[in-house]
């Protein structure tokens, strides 16, 4: 009997050896950001924040989204393909980075206490995936909510912002540079209104 049984796990075990592994897990990093024009002087006078992005639902997880659908009605999450970070982080990092460099405040920072004066941005992850397009290609398509606070609290501005990029090719490192060109023509665009939205201020 127990040579019947060490026979039935010996078959076991190999049965189990020709199963094939899963794949494996594949990370990636959006490109590096583009250039924002450099300020001369600094417009902002106080501190800017630029808090942690927000988003809901499948934009909260790390996995990379497609639509089944050009529409977007229909979408799913990649199983095996991941971002090194949530996008609700890398967008923040992507936006402190891009508005430090272009020397808008003389401190762009991601975090300050509650009570020191300063202009707060958030953001809202509203659309962050590949898109089929109707020539066969793929889009990468995304939508991001952007709020300034002023220091008493109250919206300087308040906008929602869209872009699509066309992805190279298939791939899905393709799909990724194509986001990272769809949030910095967001970025770009409300660093704009940012400058602006300053100039009115001073005006009122």
């Amino acid at each position: 009997m127990k040579a019947v049984f060490l026979l039935f796990l010996a078959l076991l075990l190999a049965g189990c050896g020709n199963v094939p592994g899963a794949p494996d897990h594949t990370f990636f990093q959006m490109a590096k950001p583009a250039a924002l024009p450099v300020s001369e002087a600094a417009t902002f006078r106080t501190p800017i924040v630029v808090n942690l992005f927000a988003a809901d639902g499948l934009y909260a997880d790390r996995a990379l989204i497609y639509a089944l659908d050009p529409e977007a009605r229909e979408l799913r999450q990649y199983h095996y393909q991941l971002w090194t970070d949530p996008p609700t982080r890398q967008l923040q990092r992507r936006l402190k980075r891009m508005l430090d460099a272009a020397s808008i405040s003389p401190l762009v920072i991601d975090a300050l206490p509650a009570s020191q004066a300063a202009l707060r941005i958030s953001g809202t992850i509203l659309r962050f995936e590949r898109v089929p397009a109707p020539d066969g290609g793929s889009i990468a398509s995304v939508a991001l909510r952007m709020r300034v606070d002023r220091p008493d609290g109250t919206p300087q501005l308040d906008e929602i912002y869209h872009a699509d990029a066309p992805a190279a090719d298939s791939r899905l490192i393709s799909t990724v540079d194509a986001l990272s060109v769809a949030v910095d023509e967001i970025f770009a665009s409300f660093h704009g209104d940012l400058l602006q939205s300053e100039v009115r201020e001073h005006a009122r």
